[in-house]
């Protein structure tokens, strides 16, 4: 499955990386520059 997280905030970015460890192809994307 293709998931897309916007916001890579605490909760964004740990729901991104547990979809990805779980086989999922993760994108996720901020306005902020230095958390992605």
């Amino acid at each position: 499955m293709r998931i897309a997280v916007v916001g890579t905030g605490y909760v964004g970015l740990v729901t991104g990386t547990c979809f990805a460890e779980t086989g999922n192809h993760v994108i996720c994307v901020d306005i902020d520059e230095n958390k992605v």
